[in-house]
């Protein structure tokens, strides 16, 4: 299974905006994507609500897991942004 770690870049974290628009992006997919902090269960990136529930700040690393490369890698291009610039 794929995996990516990455820094979450939004000033704020992910929080609603950020969970948002990534729980938006993954739910277009058509693969399973999941994120989570290191040593803990994954949640379901198409669920802003459980992306809310990591409480993942500001440079925070988490994983992002998946069956598809290419779904990992667009998701987490995308934690990795400040998305409330």
């Amino acid at each position: 299974m794929p995996t990516r770690t990455v820094v979450v870049g939004s000033a704020v974290g992910l929080h609603a905006r950020p969970a948002a628009i990534i729980s938006e992006a993954a739910g277009e997919l058509g693969s399973e994507v999941t994120i989570a902090l290191p040593g803990e269960e994954g949640v379901d990136a198409s669920s802003a609500l459980l992306i809310m529930t990591l409480g993942a700040g500001n440079g925070a690393e988490v994983e992002v897991s998946g069956d598809d490369q290419a779904a990992v890698d667009k998701i987490a291009g995308l934690v990795e942004q400040d998305l409330d610039a």
